[in-house]
């Protein structure tokens, strides 16, 4: 049973360790809004996700002040916007309009940002499939709080490298579209193999069709308060250092799981999911790559690194399982680049590199996430590194996600200030060998023999 008892005993590691809810996210179907008809479909995009979530703010700010647990982000995600706008859009340039819709509407509630600028393409493309990709550079540097991603791949259908060659492109012309900001339009758009239908976190939430017509998915966040329990096991065997990281993510799970049933109390809406992931912020201390330290490794990216990482992946997920009656999204440890300072340091220092960050996906919870590279990358280079991330995921029978920015203007040696918790980054070296024969194949990688399950 959760009581005050729990919040009370979490108050130190949330003025100490930088332990907060990361986010409440309110999951919001649209089919209901779709329409033949722009206008009329923008018109209810609007009024619902006004309605639904009008309270979701106020909401998030009465938890803060009444249980003490800093709640960062109020966000929504809706259903992908392919499947809803693909009765009225006959070009880009209305997709991109209903873009505007969605922030008109994130600003008109307050929230931080929403998702669902997306589309699900991991065997093929419809016409407004396409339609909504190519609109992406467009919306994106036509909107502020509006987050997008697009599925290439899964376990079953294998990965649509039609499709990972078009988002090569797009994610550079994005770059392009958004480099007055230094590419910033990139750092809200991800792409994914295998994802799921209620991730809370941004830029790939989205409310997948199987949800109920509105949801409360919450996500939790302790990098520091899992660093803080290690140092005072140091030294101690691999047995005590798993011990010490369930029991610490079972308490850090059971604190969001009392936010997303108090949100949905006063919501009225349905309580989706926990997801118990480990996502750092650029503050000091806040930081997965910390963590690794603490376990034993000089910098991230030492030899060691995958090992420590699928370690600490898999005793969050075994604490936080029994903390939360649902747990789902993403769930486990965040590694990306500019939001955690630790890895920072660690590219800095020359302990990390792409190839030992894409090794690392393999075993963590995401992929290759907020990783600036030189501005001058090939689309075929950035396709052919989806394609190897997506891989990972397909055959892992997990989910993988690649955010890259291609910073115009920049090369490596410099860096890319984001801001807020996107932080700043180091652009990263790129490997200069050509994939364009690869890339420029196109089809489809068929599914696993393992995916025959039926």
């Amino acid at each position: 049973m959760i009581n005050f008892y729990e919040v009370n005993e979490t108050n130190r590691m949330i003025e100490e360790d930088c332990l907060d809810v990361r986010t409440i996210t309110i999951g919001i179907s649209l089919l209901d809004c779709i329409d033949s008809d722009l206008a009329s479909c923008k018109k209810k995009i609007y009024d619902k996700i006004t309605t639904v979530a009008k309270d979701l703010v106020s909401t998030g700010e009465y938890i803060e002040k009444e249980f003490g647990i800093p709640v960062v982000n109020k966000r929504v995600s809706v259903t992908p916007i392919a499947l809803v706008g693909g009765a009225c859009c006959k070009t880009p340039e209305d997709f991109a309009s209903i873009a505007k819709t969605l922030d008109e509407a994130a600003h008109t509630v307050g929230i931080n940002f929403i998702g669902g600028y997306s589309a699900l393409v991991s065997k093929g493309m419809t016409t407004a499939d396409e339609l909504l990709i190519r609109s992406i550079p467009l919306a994106l540097s036509t909107t502020e709080l509006v987050c997008s991603s697009v599925n290439l791949g899964s376990t079953k259908t294998g990965i649509n490298m039609d499709a990972v060659k078009l988002m090569g492109e797009i994610v550079k012309e994005t770059a392009e579209y958004t480099k007055e900001n230094d590419s910033l339009g990139c750092a809200k758009l991800v792409v994914f193999c295998n994802a799921p239908d209620d991730n809370p976190f941004m830029a790939g939430a989205f409310h997948g069709v199987t949800e109920a017509d509105a949801i409360i998915n919450v996500g939790v966040s302790g990098p520091g308060v899992v660093r803080n329990a290690l140092e005072k096991v140091r030294g101690e065997n691999f047995e005590v250092l798993c011990e010490t990281i369930k029991k610490t993510a079972f308490k850090v799970t059971r604190v969001g799981q009392l936010v997303a049933k108090e949100a949905s109390k006063l919501l009225n809406i349905p309580f989706g999911i926990v997801d118990l992931s480990l996502a750092p912020t650029p503050a000091i201390g806040d930081s997965v790559a910390d963590i690794l330290c603490e376990i034993g490794l000089e910098y991230a990216g030492a030899p060691g690194t995958t090992a420590a990482l699928a370690l600490l992946n898999d005793q969050v997920k075994k604490g936080g399982v029994m903390a939360s009656s649902y747990v789902g999204g993403l769930s486990g440890a965040f590694i990306p680049v500019s939001e955690d300072q630790g890895m920072i340091d660690a590219v800095v220092a020359g302990a990390l590199t792409l190839e030992k960050l894409e090794a690392m996906t393999c075993v963590c919870s995401v992929g290759l996430d907020m990783i600036a590279i030189p501005g001058d990358t090939k689309a075929t280079t950035i396709s052919g590194i989806i394609a190897d991330e997506l891989a990972i995921g397909m055959i892992n029978q997990k989910t993988t996600a690649v955010r890259i920015i291609p910073v115009i203007g920049k090369g490596v040696g410099e860096k890319v200030e984001f801001g807020g918790l996107l932080g700043y980054a180091p652009i990263m070296p790129v490997n200069p060998y050509s994939c364009d024969a690869f890339v420029n194949r196109g089809g489809r990688i068929p599914a696993p023999i393992h995916s025959f399950k039926n």
